[in-house]
């Protein structure tokens, strides 16, 4: 039996799919570090119930369908639950609203219903004995919770003593933290150098789960109340009423909850009035001061909710109305112009803070001038045509990990003092002309630009161009504006160790100027950085090209360039002839896969006589610039081939194999297309195998590829 389940496709992915639920159920209740989305975590959670229900033969009896949370961590007491925490089912679109609605009113045909954010924070079960707090525990499993007492003893929002309370009362709600309280939690964080909170959730949960409760009271947690377990007596006939009455014995309820009207009142439906308070809070989230991610809607009528029960893990009686998780409306508070290394100015938008798919996002990309305008690269409208304005209410989505972006504009939220975004005639940073480059606007300040020539150091120092040991953009930011020794120009890098050497040998006593003297430096670290900077000094044509930033050549048409003028003066001497107006150089670089007129016009741009040009060629003064080899190609059986790798290699690092290929004659590119011939694909491969399968491309796995070019 068992081998003829292992051989069962169905049965397989139902166990991988409860292996991973029940991973993330520890990460996220027990362990406070959520290791995939809300939106991820609910679709592997409705494609299990959907398995089962269709093969429940094959469901297991320990299914996480069937449980609640997480079991107890260790360190603390446990407290068992006299009535069950259980969840919430989820409705995730109106169909389902209408589902839930249908559900009740066949029970109930004049049932009303209340709707309350669902705040994302950490469910607390508080007991009262004679209005005295005895214990406070968390959800856990659903039967056993954590004992954490002392813990929430410490938060002011949850009175310590009731008046006028039933001799018996579990008063349940959520631990949270306000977006002010995590921004100033993090930043002390911050700046002691101790681990930062990805979103309010987790701080409020870590925090509520320190073993010693000081450390709770210095972080602010606040609480809302919003149900009840185990009690001596009844608060009130429905919902409404003994949410009302927590808040008369001194709890803090949601003064959002909305109690909803019979149709005729209103001219609504039911249905149309729950999926419009869904809306209308969703619209204001960024506003409340506090995360939420759905609405929970709840029968008002006590008798109603008995009659309706419970499943295993959920009410009947109540759902969650999720929100998109990876989607959120904020109000646009700032458009700011930031000069990137090749002097493209790329629009910001600077957003009230609001927790998106699990990351609290308070920037988001504006892309340039057309997409603020409400136009796509070929003038087509976006958005429906709508120009962004500062004040704007804006919907942000984040799609995987990418940067955040604005999906669309409330125009019925403009305020009347919003007008059109002025995008800048000169650039912020050096005042130089900003000049149309296709769909962007670009400053043609070149190294002059303050703001290009601190990314273009960052640039120059990154990995794929010469990755000198110690210097990263931290470094760069260090030195960019340091009185004793500065760093402008990329040549100013490989002369630091001399003028540091300068300095130490005239510096005054206590002056600390010199690193090996500065606080936080000394010898130790000082000559560590001189190492790294005079070991660069060597470095390849390939990477030379790629460090200089020159516009639209990266790493791959830096090392096929490389190939094709072998040596440093051989390579300049042909960049400067494009830039005097030599239509035969120009024509050995077009001839080089990738490269057309817009590379030709950065080169001009680059090495015309001025600044940039005495920058480059000082700083190759300072260089031992290795010549490239040509490749090998005699009894290469991947010659003129265009390969690509994905995934995690085994036997050599990703810039090993791309390095090898090349010397055999290949061409190495990024990302798969119709012209790929091959696709290495290693473990962990996605979208790239994906394509390639689309395409027709061959794929191989690391093994074979080495077979093939042995």
């Amino acid at each position: 039996m068992k081998d003829t389940l292992m051989s069962d496709p169905v049965f397989l992915e139902m166990r991988e799919i409860a292996q991973r639920l029940d991973e993330a159920n520890l990460a996220y209740h027990r362990d406070d570090t959520p290791i995939i989305s809300d939106a991820e975590y609910d679709a592997l959670k409705a494609r299990l119930l959907d398995l089962e229900a269709l093969h429940p033969e094959l469901k297991d009896t320990d299914s996480p369908t069937g449980k609640v949370g997480a079991p107890v961590a260790a360190g603390f007491g446990k407290i068992t639950h006299k009535i069950p925490m259980l969840s919430l089912g989820n409705a995730f679109v109106e169909g389902d609203v209408a589902r839930f609605v249908a559900q009740v009113r066949a029970v109930s045909r004049d049932a009303m219903i209340t709707a309350e954010p669902k705040i994302d924070g950490l469910s607390l079960a508080l007991r009262y004995e004679n209005g005295a707090l005895v214990s406070a525990a968390t959800r856990g499993d659903g039967a056993v919770g954590e004992d954490v007492t002392a813990n929430a003893r410490t938060i002011g929002d949850i009175p310590q003593q009731l008046t006028g309370a039933p001799s018996v009362l579990e008063v349940r709600g959520e631990v949270f933290m306000s977006h002010v309280d995590f921004e100033a939690l993090n930043a002390r964080a911050a700046k002691n150098g101790t681990k930062t909170f990805a979103n309010p959730r987790n701080a409020a949960a870590g925090s509520m789960r320190q073993l010693d409760a000081r450390i709770t009271a210095e972080r602010k947690l606040s609480f809302f109340a919003y149900a009840w377990g185990d009690m001596s007596e009844h608060l009130g006939a429905t919902q409404s009423e003994s949410i009302a009455r927590l808040g008369e014995l001194g709890f803090r309820v949601n003064p959002l909850m909305r109690l909803t009207l019979s149709s005729g009142e209103v001219g609504k439906s039911l249905v149309t009035q729950l999926v419009d308070y869904h809306q209308e809070v969703a619209h204001a989230r960024a506003e409340l001061g506090y995360d939420i991610d759905g609405i929970v809607y709840k029968v008002d009528d006590i008798a109603t909710q008995i009659a309706l029960g419970f499943r295993s893990t959920t009410p009947r009686w109540a759902v969650a109305h999720k929100f998109a998780a990876e989607r959120a409306w904020t109000r646009l508070e700032a458009i700011e112009i930031q000069v990137g290394r090749t002097g493209v100015l790329s629009p910001v938008a600077r957003l009230t803070p609001v927790t998106v798919g699990g990351v609290v996002v308070s920037n988001a990309t504006l892309h340039n001038h057309d997409y603020i305008a409400g136009r796509d690269s070929a003038g087509n409208p976006i958005r429906g045509g709508n120009d962004l304005r500062v004040g704007d209410r804006v919907e942000i989505y984040r799609a995987g990990d990418v940067i955040p972006k604005v999906g669309g504009v409330d125009l019925s939220a403009r305020p009347k003092t919003a007008f059109p975004f002025a995008f800048p005639s000169s650039c912020p940073e050096c005042a130089s002309p900003i000049v149309r480059d296709g769909s962007s606007q670009r400053c043609t300040g070149g190294l002059a630009c303050p703001a290009q020539g601190k990314e273009r150091l960052k640039h120059l120092v990154s990995r794929d161009a010469f990755d000198i040991d110690g210097f990263g953009d931290t470094m760069v930011d260090t030195f960019w504006s340091d009185d004793a020794l500065p760093l402008r120009q990329p040549v100013d890098i490989f002369t630091l160790p001399a003028r540091d050497e300068e300095l130490a040998r005239n510096e005054a006593p206590g002056s600390n100027r010199s690193l090996a003297t500065r606080a936080g430096w000394g010898p130790s670290s000082a000559n560590k950085l001189v190492l790294g900077i005079e070991a660069a000094r060597s470095v390849p044509l390939d990477r030379m090209i790629f460090g200089l930033g020159i516009r639209h050549i990266g790493s791959t048409t830096a090392s096929l360039v490389a190939r094709t003028f072998i040596d440093w003066d051989s390579f300049l001497a042909a960049a400067i002839a494009v830039a005097e107006g030599s239509a035969p150089q120009a024509a050995r670089f077009r001839a080089i896969d990738g490269i057309g007129d817009a590379v030709i016009g950065a080169l001009r741009e680059t090495f015309m006589p001025g600044p940039e040009r005495n920058a480059i060629e000082a700083l190759a003064d300072e260089l031992d610039i290795q010549s490239i080899s040509a490749p090998s190609t005699a009894d290469s059986s991947v010659a003129g081939l265009t390969v690509v790798f994905t995934g995690t290699l085994i036997q050599m690092t990703r810039s090993e194999a791309k390095k090898q290929a090349e010397d055999l004659g290949a061409k190495v590119a990024g990302s798969v297309s119709k012209n790929t011939d091959i696709l290495i694909a290693g473990p962990g491969a996605g979208s790239k195998a994906d394509k390639a399968a689309a395409l027709g491309v061959k794929v191989i796995d690391e093994a074979a590829w080495l077979e093939m070019i042995a």
